[in-house]
């Protein structure tokens, strides 16, 4: 099962730098790239949502808090390009060193077709730049499962480091553990489950805590179902690593018509190179991974299968945090790394046939077959991926805000969870205010896709959006301010507005103080039992960090004499 050794040398790193550059060489100019739900500012706030004490539910925990302490090191500028360009080339250099093969040429074939894939495109489009350092980590964390399976010493040390990136989100985090689970083998599977239970302990335990249940919308399960891309269909689309639900941000290759025809000749090529793996690491890990890959194609095509919509609307109005399953399409992670090693593989097959220049052809081909099939992944997704800088109107508000002593929570105007600024060249975009401003703001978290709108799960949200409609008592909810996003889509309650204090009047920014002694606003998860997550998580790392940098005594499973490495 152990794979050949890596052929050294800087070609591997070098291709996936330029990969990386290729993708995100408008970041090479100031400014914050804010698209979708990618929100960076130059220093994001601690605040206690931040590490899941909020009343809503923490579903930015830990990545929140982890950006708001980096943001006090380097400005958001720069966390956001270092995790963008980890993101890209972690994922490339990971696959291409996880493929058991000593050529170059199919490492980078390997390479390519992971990090430059429609999942990559769609997703980084999206803004959803968390789930894609998930995937960056997926293949450094299967290479870590397999030094578990093997029992060598420092394994399950390793393996917790090699998932961190992941654990900044609750889909990652649960990417990465089916990819251990697949493939360190069912001796393991305890000691796994443990340190997944541990590691995600800061955003499950406050998710249990909260006293109402986090049931969704069962609107949403349509509203998010994996949609065709071309006439080849829905689930072609998702073989294919597409198929998102939002069709704003699906590059236009990807209505290719001879797309569906090219996805079944890759995924039948993928499926015939899974063989050559299994003979080089074990049919057990490759079966393994087959499956989980299997798994995370049934998951995002569910919606779209005979009864799956029923299922999951059922599961989203009676079984809190199936909410996890209603943007399905992220779980054809589990697909991409099989793909992307099968058809690596594939490419060396096809080399080995042929002789002289044409086996440098054939690799070559491999290799820039991704791109070619996805040229508009190229230079931001020619224009998608643009910095801007925010109005100097923020910084005014953070400063009045942050100085000003009166207690209260900010709720934000128009009602809406996106924004369409001008300034930003009227880009969809998530309301910047709860990571720009220093304290606890309130924002509409219910969606519209398309024509229809899915509700929100976060009740105080829609009390105070139902107080600023009919002209309530916005101090008995807790609210001292109300801050008003000028330019941007949405209605504005006036009647509301017109008996409040205004405070700082900009050309993109009104901020208002409500009058009145202001109430405590509904509280989070009690403190204790979340301080004590986090402890867990960290006390788990520091360990995997110790055990890795001891000289002796390394954390890992030792081979017994005698014992087999294949399963």
């Amino acid at each position: 099962m152990r794979a050949p050794p890596c052929a050294h040398g800087a070609a591997l790193p070098l291709v996936c730098a330029l990969l990386a550059l290729a993708v995100l060489a408008p970041l090479l100019r100031p400014g914050f790239v804010l698209v979708h739900d990618m929100v960076f500012t130059p220093r994001q706030p601690l605040l206690p949502a931040s590490f899941g004490l909020g009343s809503a539910l923490p579903r930015a925990v830990p990545v929140d808090a982890v950006v708001g302490l980096a943001s006090l090191v380097v400005p958001g500028e720069v966390v956001q390009r270092l995790a963008l360009a980890g993101a890209v080339f972690g994922a490339a250099l990971g696959a291409g060193r996880l493929v058991p093969t000593t050529s170059t040429g199919v490492r980078i074939a390997a390479a390519t077709a992971y990090a430059w894939n429609p999942l990559v495109a769609e997703r980084l489009f999206l803004g959803h730049w968390t789930l894609l350092l998930g995937c960056a980590a997926l293949p450094w964390v299967a290479a870590a499962a397999l030094r578990v399976r093997r029992q060598e010493r420092g394994a399950l040390a390793g393996l917790v480091l090699a998932s961190l990136p992941a654990l900044l989100s609750a889909p990652g985090g649960l990417l990465a553990l089916g990819v251990a689970l697949a493939l360190a083998g069912r001796r393991a599977a305890p000691a796994l489950l443990a340190l997944a239970v541990a590691l995600n302990a800061p955003w499950w335990v406050p998710s249990l805590l909260r006293a109402d249940p986090a049931l969704s919308d069962p609107a949403g399960v349509a509203a998010f179902a994996a949609r065709a891309e071309n006439w080849g269909g829905p689930v072609l689309s998702v073989l294919g690593l597409g198929g998102i639900w939002n069709a704003d941000v699906v590059p236009v290759s990807r209505a290719n018509p001879a797309l569906p025809v090219l996805t079944v000749a890759l995924v039948a090529a993928a499926l015939a190179g899974l063989r050559v793996l299994a003979r080089r690491w074990g049919r057990s890990p490759v079966a393994g991974l087959a499956a989980l890959g299997a798994t995370g194609v049934l998951l995002a095509v569910l919606a779209v299968l005979p009864g799956g919509a029923d299922l999951l609307r059922w599961a989203s109005a009676h079984v809190p945090g199936a909410g996890l399953l209603r943007d399905a399409q992220k779980w054809v992670a589990w697909w991409a790394l099989p793909f992307a090693l099968g058809f690596a593989l594939a490419v060396e097959t096809a080399r080995e046939r042929v002789r002289g220049r044409a086996s440098a052809a054939v690799a070559a081909a491999g290799a820039l077959l991704p791109i070619a099939l996805l040229p508009d992944l190229a230079w931001g997704g020619f224009g998608r991926l643009e910095p801007v800088r925010p109005p100097a109107d923020w910084t005014a508000v953070h400063a009045v805000l942050a100085h000003d002593p009166r207690p209260g929570d900010v709720a934000v105007l128009p009602l809406s969870a996106f924004r369409r600024f001008a300034w930003n060249d009227g880009r969809t975009q998530l309301d910047p205010a709860p990571r720009f401003l220093p304290r606890t703001t309130i924002t509409d978290d219910s969606l519209r896709v398309g024509g229809v709108v899915v509700g929100g799960e976060d009740e105080r949200a829609a009390r105070v959006g139902a107080l600023l409609r009919e002209d309530g008592d916005l101090t008995a909810a807790g609210v001292g301010w109300v801050l008003v996003e000028h330019g941007t889509p949405g209605p504005l309650p006036r009647r509301t507005l017109a008996r409040l204090e205004r405070v700082f009047d900009g050309p993109w920014l009104t901020l208002y103080r409500v009058p009145g002694a202001v109430g405590a606003g509904p509280g989070g998860p009690a403190a204790a039992p979340v301080a004590l997550s986090w402890a867990a998580a960290w006390a788990v790392i520091c360990a995997a960090l110790l055990w890795r940098g001891l000289p002796v005594g390394r954390f890992g499973l030792r081979p017994r004499p005698g014992t087999a490495t294949k399963e």
